[in-house]
């Protein structure tokens, strides 16, 4: 999949792309109470780019410039903005 096609509702996104800026961790309190670490980074492929929601220990491992892949993410809006999260079930993994 590529990342023009990606639409908020879409469940089990599985896309190859670049990282091409990758915030600081930064602490969350969540809706639930508790404290976890956010990054967001920023993927980009021949098509366009959009963020991405990394959570916890999502982010290790994955640095600026590395292309990376996604599987079983999703697709929600956010401050307006179409953005990919992974899913309990899903990964994400550097392949280059």
């Amino acid at each position: 999949m590529k990342i023009n096609e990606l639409r908020p509702g879409l469940n089990n996104v599985a896309l190859t792309a670049k990282i091409v800026e990758l915030s600081e961790p930064r602490q969350i309190n969540t809706k639930f109470g508790t404290t976890t670490t956010l990054t967001e980074a920023t993927l980009s492929d021949e098509s366009g780019r959009i963020k991405l929601a990394l959570w916890g220990q999502q982010s290790e491992g994955i640095a600026e410039g590395a292309t990376v892949e996604v599987k079983g993410g999703f697709v929600k809006e956010f401050k307006g903005e179409s953005q990919l999260g992974i899913g309990r079930g899903g990964s994400i993994a550097v392949v280059e």
